[in-house]
């Protein structure tokens, strides 16, 4: 299948689009003075870590392969993801270091 060039911007508006209405819906749909429910307070509490929880998870699910040019890697960067954490407790920074740390480390150490 080719795309033209019509279709391929036809494809980044829509997807824009999209993207734009579901970041603008909670704050239409919570604006003024209304109060914002318990379950979505819940919700935004609960949620960023069980998503940490889930990627933490899915980063190790090849962990039992028992290669140490996997594991060691993999153990360092998590270490080094909670270690910002826990000095600096900024999430982004935290998964910033821990991401740039594990692509380093698996590109010029553990080759």
């Amino acid at each position: 299948m080719i795309l033209t060039t019509e279709k391929s911007i036809l494809i980044i508006v829509v997807a824009a689009v999209c993207t734009f209405a579901t970041r603008l819906f909670p704050f239409a749909l919570f604006a003024g003075k209304k109060e914002v429910p318990k379950f979505i307070k819940y919700l935004g509490d609960i949620l960023p870590v069980a998503i940490i929880g889930i990627l933490i998870i899915y980063c190790l699910k090849d962990f039992t392969k028992g290669d140490p040019n996997t594991i060691l890697p993999q153990l360092i960067a998590v270490a080094a993801t909670a270690a910002v954490h826990i000095w600096k407790k900024n999430t982004l920074l935290s998964i910033a270091v821990g991401t740039i740390g594990y692509m380093l480390l698996i590109h010029f150490v553990f080759v």
